[in-house]
């Protein structure tokens, strides 16, 4: 159990992007290992509670291993994390977030959700000092590549490149470190290889899997039945101990019947319930019409402004770009120039920043006509507010 505890703890570790030492507690990384779990929706209950010393559970967290495997492709990410990038890549992702929109207004929070307005501001400044130095670390970024890339231009041996990445730069530069590089790319090979044969006997896990699920369950409802069995006897064993067994058998025996008798009240009860339900129901059928004709109506709103966004789209969904590429630095018609068929062909396979830029802008613009239509709406929402104050006068900053 403790070596199956550090081993989701190493591997969800990787996986967000921290750091772990061998020093590390076990109850830090057993309640570690619960919190990402549930995090990222194993919700077992078996697995949270078990004990925080790690003293067991191995066969629970064999089935959360197991899970993290199917549901988050953990080997797979553990692989792209581990990647060696010879190359200046860059991520690039034009995909529309789906987040929740919040129907709450701004007068229906509670009085535990009211935040100073002056903390808001402040964190909203800071967030925006942060993101105009993170931006201008990225332009610096930026231009420092476009140097290597345009010094370089020509050196390379594949004519689709044509320049050197900061890797091979610094190769070229300080031979000495191909050690390192060659020890980390046979490393990678090793995990390729070692998933290649996983890939080849994952079948047989699943299978074996499947009986460690049928043995759970059995367990389970053999657990279950010898609990019923132990309150079923309990009661004879206590009895036949007694001098007073038909006392007690006499006693029950009246409040079954009044227990019986008291179910039948409730279900008369319920039935009367039910109907005084239906009953209100169908009275207010008519308020519940209009405030569905309101309902819609704000829907189809919303639905004619998505609609509208979406009719100055020109590139089709499933041209939606996502993932990570390598930077290529490439003058204007250069493909053209390439003159031969392979050279055209990744041409055309690549993704320009032009084209990313365009689908931005467009995105850009879908998010500004979004704005100003939550904009108005909180407008609306504060006048109707206003109107409810006696005696107050609000400016608008």
């Amino acid at each position: 159990s403790l070596d199956f505890w550090r081993l989701l703890y190493v591997l969800l570790k990787q996986i967000h992007g921290g750091r772990w030492t061998e020093s590390d507690a076990i109850g830090a990384q057993v309640s570690f290992v619960k919190a990402v779990l549930w995090y990222h929706g194993y919700s077992r209950p078996q697995l949270q509670r078990l004990p925080a010393d790690g003293s067991a559970g191995s066969r629970e967290l064999l089935l959360a291993f197991s899970w993290l495997l199917h549901s988050l492709g953990l080997l797979e990410q553990l692989l792209a994390r581990n990647r060696v990038q010879t190359g200046d890549e860059a991520s690039v992702c034009t995909c529309e977030d789906e987040l929740p929109s919040s129907q709450e207004g701004p007068g229906e929070a509670g009085a535990e959700d009211r935040v100073d307005v002056r903390y808001l501001q402040w964190l909203n400044g800071r967030l925006r000092l942060q993101w105009c130095s993170l931006h201008a670390q990225h332009q610096e970024h930026c231009k420092l590549l476009h140097k290597i890339h345009l010094f370089t231009s020509g050196s390379h041996m594949d004519q689709n490149l044509r320049h050197f990445s900061v890797t091979e730069t610094d190769l070229i530069r300080q031979p000495e470190n191909c050690k390192q590089l060659l020890q980390l790319l046979e490393s990678e090979t090793l995990q390729l290889e070692a998933f290649l044969e996983w890939k080849q006997l994952e079948a047989v896990y699943w299978q074996w899997m499947e009986t460690v699920l049928d043995n759970m369950a059995e367990e389970g409802n053999m657990c279950e039945s010898q609990d019923a069995d132990v309150e079923k006897r309990r009661l004879p064993e206590v009895t036949s101990s007694c001098p007073w067994v038909d006392k007690l058998t006499g006693q029950m025996d009246r409040l079954s019947r009044d227990l019986l008798a008291l179910q039948e009240q409730l279900q008369q009860r319920v039935a009367q319930r039910k109907a005084a339900w239906w009953e209100k129901v169908a009275a207010r059928e008519e308020l519940q019409k209009e405030r569905f004709c309101a309902t819609a109506r704000k829907v189809q709103e919303s639905v004619e402004l998505k609609l509208g966004g979406l009719t100055s789209l020109r590139a089709p969904r499933r041209n939606r770009m996502h993932g990570s590429g390598r930077l290529v630095l490439r003058s204007t018609g250069a493909a053209s120039r390439a003159g031969t068929a392979a050279c055209a062909q990744e041409a055309a396979a690549a993704v320009s920043a032009a084209e990313v830029l365009a689908e931005l802008q467009l995105r850009e613009a879908s998010l500004q006509r979004e704005l100003q239509q939550l904009r108005r709406e909180c407008r609306r929402r504060l006048d109707g507010i206003v109107e409810g104050l006696e005696g107050v006068i609000c400016v608008s900053p």
